[in-house]
């Protein structure tokens, strides 16, 4: 008799692991991919400008069934402010003092919700730029190739929201504009 309430024990505690492990399987970590790429592209009175960076980290939770991205568990990305580059060190500096890079090292998103199904889908997240967080909604191309998922699209930002005071130049001949993008092509890879 114990024997048998001893074997209904141990199979109850098998059924109710399988109920917390179950929900579980599917989901898998996923991490960003050096080969992914962040842009800040904005304008000045005389001419456009780009920064680029290739050194962001970040993580993501995924659903998989089978083969297919059924659901975003959770993402967030974090890139160092000062990775960004333009090929200008002039303009980096700039760039760079405007951020705020040595009190505000790391540019951070993380998501909070996305929406839609298919390939274009609608994301809403938190923004970090400067010590500034923002709530932010933009539309998301999402593509799944094997063990990789790619998110692709653009962000459009006011320097402004984020309390950035943007550089100008030759006692205020040349002025950068309050409107940029932020342009990202990021791999996840398992």
């Amino acid at each position: 008799m114990k024997n048998t309430k001893i074997l209904m024990l141990i199979a109850a505690c098998f059924v109710w692991m399988a109920s917390i492990i179950h929900p579980l399987q599917g989901q898998t970590s996923y991490t960003l991919s050096p080969s992914s790429e962040l842009k800040i592209v904005g304008k000045s009175n005389i001419r456009t400008w780009t920064l680029t960076s290739t050194a962001a980290s970040g993580k993501g939770q995924f659903m998989i069934e089978g083969t297919e991205l059924k659901e975003i568990k959770s993402l967030w990305v974090e890139m160092e402010s000062e990775s960004l580059k333009s090929g200008n060190k002039a303009l980096d500096k700039h760039a760079y003092e405007a951020l705020k890079t040595e009190e505000y090292k790391h540019i951070n998103f993380s998501l909070k919700e996305i929406k839609g199904s298919g390939f274009l889908l609608e994301a809403r997240g938190d923004l970090s730029i400067a010590g500034i967080t923002k709530e932010v909604n933009f539309p998301v191309k999402v593509s799944q190739e094997e063990n990789r998922i790619n998110f692709k699209g653009e962000l459009p930002i006011k320097f402004s929201d984020f309390n950035i005071n943007t550089p100008t130049n030759l006692m205020g001949l040349i002025k950068t504009l309050d409107d940029a993008k932020i342009y990202f092509n990021t791999d996840f890879t398992k």
